[in-house]
């Protein structure tokens, strides 16, 4: 059986999916919605699907699924419509900026019963994937703290940042998210600090561009997480656990694997420096198990749930921070 999805959004993340569904042998890129000409034109040419409306999209009974990668504020009724039409779902975080709408489109797509699956691409990273297998198989005891680390090369432009919901929204919820995948638990914020440190522009506007969160699992493992809109030296992602036998770590995978070795010092090659390099592997395998949770394949994947989890905590930090 093939699986035929439909793409809503075609812009710089709807291209990425429309490429990894082009790779599968399961299944193929139907049909492509997005209002700019050009991007579609873009994924009509690399994957031969045909240009729709969304109406035909969720009406067209051979279609699935839907990738939703528009813009976040479409997010939810494009789920609900989705769910109404019978569609499995693929959804970009987050589901809404807002939490009681976000709340109200989770409810919506459970009693559908339509399979869902929110756009939470860093569990599907083979580096922290190996930590998260090490760390469930007991190598470092009980966990004891977790620090992750993530560090933009640059800030996003002004106009985005205008409509991301803010760091804690925006960015900062893959690492909840992160942090509650890791420890399957429960996590509860403890304390925020945060300031506009990089670009006044983003303070102008009411948002910070770097910020350290605390937080406590359940079982009293304490989190601690740090984000930066700025790293001169490229795109930073880290983890790093602490248990009662030991540490796991995960680092940033470089540019090559090639070391200068001198009189004069060592010289390494430089971090990747835009987030499609670094996760390029987490984006194709994440795909591939939205393809398997449709075909009906045991996979474990990332639901609207955990996304409604991970932004309760992210509108937590943001109110914390002062910015509502």
């Amino acid at each position: 059986m093939t699986l035929r999805i439909g793409l809503i959004g075609a812009g710089r993340i709807g291209q990425v999916h429309a490429r990894a569904v082009a790779a599968s042998e399961k299944a193929e890129l139907a049909a492509v919605h997005d209002p700019i000409d050009s991007n579609a034109e873009k994924v009509m040419a690399s994957t031969g699907s045909a240009r729709r409306e969304i109406d035909g999209i969720f009406s067209d009974q051979s279609i699935g699924a839907v990738l939703i990668c528009s813009p976040t504020d479409m997010h939810a009724a494009q789920c609900e419509a989705a769910a109404a039409a019978g569609k499995a779902i693929f959804c970009e975080k987050p589901i809404d900026l807002d939490l009681v709408r976000a709340e109200a489109c989770v409810a919506k797509a459970a009693s559908s019963g339509v399979q869902a699956m929110l756009g939470f691409n860093r569990r599907f990273d083979p580096h922290f994937l190996d930590l998260k297998r090490q760390l469930d198989d007991g190598k470092i005891g009980r966990p004891e703290l977790v620090q992750i680390t993530s560090r933009d090369p640059s800030p996003p432009p002004i106009d985005y940042v205008k409509r991301s919901g803010g760091l804690f929204r925006d960015m900062m919820i893959h690492d909840l998210d992160m942090a509650q995948f890791l420890l399957g638990e429960p996590l509860s914020v403890v304390g925020v600090t945060a300031d506009s440190l990089v670009d006044a522009d983003i303070a102008a506007v009411g948002d910070v561009d770097t910020a350290a969160v605390t937080l406590r699992a359940a079982s009293g493992t304490i989190v601690v997480i740090t984000n930066s809109r700025r790293a001169t030296y490229g795109y930073d992602q880290r983890i790093e656990v602490h248990g009662a036998l030991g540490c796991l770590s995960a680092g940033n995978p470089a540019v090559n694997q090639t070391t200068l070795l001198t009189g004069a010092g060592a010289l390494s090659p430089p971090l990747m420096d835009f987030f499609m390099d670094r996760y390029a592997a987490a984006y194709a395998a994440q795909i591939d198990a939205f393809i398997k949770l449709c075909l009906d394949h045991p996979v474990d994947v990332p639901g609207l749930v955990d996304g409604l989890s991970a932004l309760r905590l992210a509108t937590e930090c943001s109110e914390l921070a002062g910015l509502g």
